[in-house]
């Protein structure tokens, strides 16, 4: 790539730094607040319920800092969410405030015991609209435990239909483990649309291909509708010629699927979760803040044709 190669005008949107941290402890950890149901924009409402699996097999490439933030985007926007966690970590349960610890029931207790969705989500403090399936460390042990159960590949996807069936919902966002095994199989098949958060870093194709055949086998197996619709470029540093050429690379692979919009680089993303807070909240008008609610905009623009 020659030298006069520039990010787009989307991407130049979010590359300002961000403004430095705040000195007094009572400024520098924002109240979450009532604010978060009132939307700042109205977003258009899919046709019908639009399912995403949040998947990426390789790690630290943003994938539950995305799930998390477009959720709660999409529900500041005005539209009813349910993110359902299938992480044993449980970060997106921390991030969107609902309670994980051990004894509390969730994911584990759909995939293993098929319990109702409806019994175990919670309303997430971020926003009125937005739902958690939380995940608990009890769910690291759900890998073992669904090989021998018949239909384990199924054992997300009917209750989430059963759900899905009774309970108005806009948008669902599964967040998966970073790797392909039995949960992120569940979720695959649970979703109807697939998105992939892809870091603006050296190797950040490495193991897309992969994920893309492990979509492929279970769209000729066991979902045939399931589709890529979706990919974020994330970590985006507007400062440096990599992102510019990575973020190429990838709209190459992906043309019709990669957003315009793309997430920088942020401090205040990254702090949000240590304080049980989206950057949708943490810092509402950071540059990562913009960033999640421009592609929430343009997912939910996308959804209403």
């Amino acid at each position: 790539m020659g030298d006069e190669a520039r990010p787009r005008p989307r991407e130049e949107l979010f590359d300002g730094p961000e403004t430095p941290p705040l000195e007094s402890p009572e400024e520098a950890v924002p109240a979450r607040s009532d604010l978060g149901d009132v939307p700042r924009e109205t977003l258009p409402q899919p046709k019908c319920t639009r399912s995403f699996v949040v998947a990426n097999q390789k790690g630290g490439v943003g994938k539950t800092t995305t799930a998390v933030n477009l959720a709660a985007a999409l529900a500041q926007g005005g539209l009813d969410v349910l993110l359902v966690d299938v992480d044993p970590q449980g970060n997106a349960s921390t991030a969107l405030g609902v309670d994980h610890q051990q004894g509390i029931h969730g994911s584990y207790e759909v995939l293993l015991d098929g319990d109702d969705i409806a019994w175990h989500a919670q309303v997430s403090p971020e926003s009125k609209r937005l739902r958690v399936l939380p995940a608990t460390i009890d769910l690291a042990a759900a890998e073992l435990e669904l090989v021998a159960v018949q239909g384990r590949e199924r054992r997300l996807a009917d209750p989430l239909a059963s759900y899905l069936s009774r309970h108005h919902t806009d948008y669902v966002l599964l967040d998966c483990p970073p790797s392909l095994g039995l949960l992120t199989l569940n979720a695959l098949v649970a979703a109807t649309e697939i998105l992939i958060p892809i870091q603006c870093e050296y190797y950040a194709l490495e193991g897309v291909s992969q994920l893309v055949r492990t979509i492929d086998l279970v769209r000729g197996n066991l979902h045939d509708s399931l589709i890529l619709s979706t990919v974020i470029l994330t970590m985006y540093d507007g400062r440096t010629r990599l992102s510019a050429q990575v973020a190429d690379e990838v709209r190459r692979h992906f043309p019709e699927q990669t957003l315009e919009t793309v997430v920088p680089r942020s401090v205040r993303i990254a702090e949000a979760p240590s304080y049980g807070q989206t950057v949708m909240t943490y810092h509402s008008e950071s540059t990562g803040a913009q960033a999640y609610r421009a592609i929430a905009r343009e997912i939910a623009q996308r959804g209403a044709r």
